[in-house]
């Protein structure tokens, strides 16, 4: 799966690959590898993306065009 959004997010909040990795506290290799679907995210990096983008996971991952979190 290609993550499209979340290299839309991150150019968005005008970040390198490399500062959302140090965020994950990963590689910009592996990071990257996340953007393109070459590798799956785990669970923990998508939380805390959400958080830090503030937007929901369902957002992250294509199932709602709603970038605004239900509370």
């Amino acid at each position: 799966m290609y993550f499209q959004r979340l290299r839309d997010l991150r150019e968005d909040s005008d970040m390198n690959q490399t500062q959302i990795a140090e965020i994950l506290f990963t590689s910009q290799t592996v990071y990257s590898r996340y953007e393109r679907g070459a590798r799956t995210i785990p669970v923990e990096h998508l939380l805390i993306l959400a958080d830090f983008y503030g937007v929901s996971t369902d957002y992250i991952l294509g199932r709602t065009n709603n970038k605004k979190l239900n509370k």
